[in-house]
């Protein structure tokens, strides 16, 4: 008899694969090694492990995939609630950045966002601001997987306060972390073509394109986008953007609550992704983005939470109820966005708009171990009929009971393994009293 040994296994309890063929299977066995997905079978096969994990009353499934957020505005949580966007930005959130933002900051800030995300099931996230190598530092601590995206715009920022040297930093910043960790990958972030000149979205794409990098946007977020674009470009947004030649497979725009159709048609002739991050946007009151529009065009979509300034949390079990409700009103149609399809854009949707659907966002022989564990016995877990309404209506990321990621053990039982969790959130306190004195 072959005996298979393993670095962990994971035994029993229902797997929602999330496949293309969303197989879901009953009462396996999974084997991880070096990171990766090496068995999937009955549980009558012989290994031995470094760690069994029983997961009998479990739901196991891939981790979720925060396709954009802001990590290190955690310490800027609930300072600027209640206001429309351009407000919120111009007069509290630019203004704080800059008196308040520096690499320590984005470090403890991160840090404390990253053990957020792994206590509610994110295993993968995209983030985009300044200083993003100590964003790259926290995630090797906490041992996420993450894609790091240097900050641009057209003025004076925190970590590079002389905008003519945007290149200089990018190439930078993408030769610093181009395989410099198997969990980190580099990208760049203008931030929108409102604070982006057409010679910066050009410039910063050419070294995207050059070293093969994601390049991220913010994109008709606010319906005043559309005629301030126009107004400045001749263009509506999308059709600016085309225009300069930076929208391709490797460009992913962030929230999209204005798309005309024109513009949809585009996005999908390019090839280009989307994040939809629908809590942010409700809180802004910034609009709600087409996604059955853009998932009947084959536009590949995944769900975010964007910064805790403007959500205020990074839980992405909350970010799935929200996007099937919302869609439903909407449209005044129960059938839209059904959970199914929300389960998918928070996993294999996710993936594939950050570029890694051959590596994660299903539970898959030969992709990485990102796998989390929903503790199902629970009172409002039960009963159990269907694994994706109950994921999407029912549970929340406290439900998640275990994470691994790349075949590491990060949660077990509800306690980070590594992060100092008391640590992190009195460091964050600490700041916050410089940012608000008692």
């Amino acid at each position: 008899m072959t005996i298979n040994n393993w670095d962990i296994a994971i035994k029993g309890g229902i797997i929602l694969t999330m496949s293309e063929k969303m197989d879901i299977l009953r009462n396996h066995l999974i084997g991880i090694k070096d990171g990766k997905i090496i068995h999937i079978g009955n549980e009558e096969a012989a290994y031995n492990a470094g760690c069994t994990i029983e997961a009998g009353d479990c739901l196991v499934m891939p981790g979720l995939v925060n396709t954009h957020t802001h990590l290190p505005m955690v310490i800027f949580r609930g300072m600027a609630d209640d206001l429309p966007l351009q407000d919120w930005l111009n007069n509290f959130i630019f203004p704080a950045e800059k008196r308040f933002i520096n690499k320590e900051a984005v470090y403890s800030g991160a840090l404390l966002a990253m053990a957020e995300m792994i206590l509610s099931g994110t295993t993968t996230f995209c983030d985009g601001y300044f200083y993003e190598d100590a964003v790259g530092a926290a995630a090797i601590k906490a041992g996420m997987r993450a894609v790091i995206a240097q900050g641009f715009l057209d003025f004076p920022t925190p970590d590079n306060p002389e905008p003519a040297k945007k290149s200089v930093v990018a190439e930078r910043f993408i030769n610093r972390w181009h395989n410099a960790h198997p969990l980190i990958s580099p990208a760049l972030f203008c931030h929108a073509p409102y604070t982006c000149s057409p010679q910066t979205l050009i410039e910063i794409k050419k070294i995207a394109r050059k070293t093969g990098v994601l390049y991220f946007t913010h994109l008709l977020e606010n319906k005043d986008e559309s005629q301030d674009i126009e107004k400045r470009y001749g263009r509506a947004p999308v059709q600016h953007l085309d225009n300069l030649g930076v929208l391709d497979g490797k460009t992913i725009a962030v929230h999209c609550n204005w798309l005309a159709d024109r513009d949809l048609d585009i996005l999908a002739e390019r090839g280009v992704a989307v994040s939809h991050n629908p809590e942010s946007s409700m809180k802004l009151a910034a609009g709600v983005a087409p996604v059955p529009a853009l998932l009947a065009r084959r536009i590949t979509c995944g769900l975010g939470t964007d910064g805790c300034a403007s959500n205020n949390n990074l839980d992405m079990f909350g970010e799935m109820n929200t996007a099937a409700k919302l869609h439903k009103i909407a449209a005044m149609d129960p059938t839209v966005m059904n959970a199914e399809t929300v389960v998918t854009l928070a996993t294999r949707g996710g993936a594939k708009t950050l570029g890694m659907a051959d590596c994660i966002g299903s539970i898959e022989i030969g992709k990485d171990a990102d796998i989390i564990l929903l503790d199902m016995n629970k009172p409002h877990l039960t009963p159990l009929y269907n694994c994706y309404s109950q994921i999407v209506y029912a549970a929340g990321g406290a439900d998640v009971k275990t994470s691994i990621i790349g075949g590491k053990i990060v949660m077990k039982d509800r306690k980070l393994l590594t992060i100092d969790i008391d640590e992190a959130m009195a460091e964050v306190r600490r700041i916050a009293k410089d940012i608000f004195p008692a």
